[in-house]
C-alpha cells in the first residue's frame, strides 16, 4: 500500500518528534536549527538551511572542501549543497516505500551534521556562517526532474 502524509506523520510521533505542520510540511526542532520534511509525492524532501557561503575566497575554498569531505565520509542519508548563497543540508526519500529506519537514519543524520559539523563548518568560514534559519525545499521538489531537494 502506498504511503502518505499520514504515515510520515505516525512515523514522527513513534519517534517521539515535536512537529508542526503547514499543508504537507513538517517542521521539528533540531539541535540550532529547524528541520523542514515535505511530503511532496512521489517523495519526502527533508532540507535544513546551515548559512551563507563565505564571502572571502580564502575561506570559501576551505569551507567547499570541508563540505565535501563531510558528504564523503559522514553522511549518507542527506548531503551538504549550495543554493545561491546558501549552505543547505537536504535529502529524499521514495514516499511509497518509506519506512520508520529510513526516516530515522535521515534524522540521525541530520542531527549528526547540525551537532559535530556545523561547528567545524563555522570555523572554515572564519566565523562567518549564521545558521539555524529555515528555509522550506525548493519549488517543485517533488517533481521527477525537476527543483532541487
Amino acid at each position: 500500500m502506498p504511503r502518505t502524509a499520514e504515515d510520515v506523520e505516525n512515523y514522527l510521533l513513534q519517534l517521539n518528534r515535536s512537529y508542526t505542520t503547514d499543508g504537507g510540511t513538517y517542521w521539528l526542532k533540531g539541535p540550532g536549527a529547524t528541520i523542514a520534511i515535505r511530503v511532496s509525492p512521489p517523495i519526502v524532501a527533508f532540507q535544513v538551511e546551515i548559512g551563507k557561503v563565505p564571502a572571502e575566497e580564502l575561506q570559501r575554498s576551505r569551507f567547499f572542501r570541508k563540505l565535501l569531505e563531510y558528504n564523503a565520509t559522514d553522511l549518507m542519508h542527506i548531503s551538504y549543497g549550495v543554493d545561491g548563497e546558501r549552505v543547505v543540508l537536504s535529502g529524499a526519500l521514495e514516499l511509497e516505500n518509506l519506512d520508520l529506519n529510513e526516516l530515522e537514519a535521515v534524522l540521525s543524520d541530520i542531527e549528526l551534521a547540525l551537532d559535530h559539523h556545523v561547528p567545524t563548518l563555522r570555523e572554515a568560514a572564519g566565523g562567518g556562517l549564521v545558521g539555524g534559519s529555515i528555509v522550506p525545499p525548493a519549488p517543485g521538489v517533488g517533481q521527477v526532474g525537476g527543483g532541487s531537494a
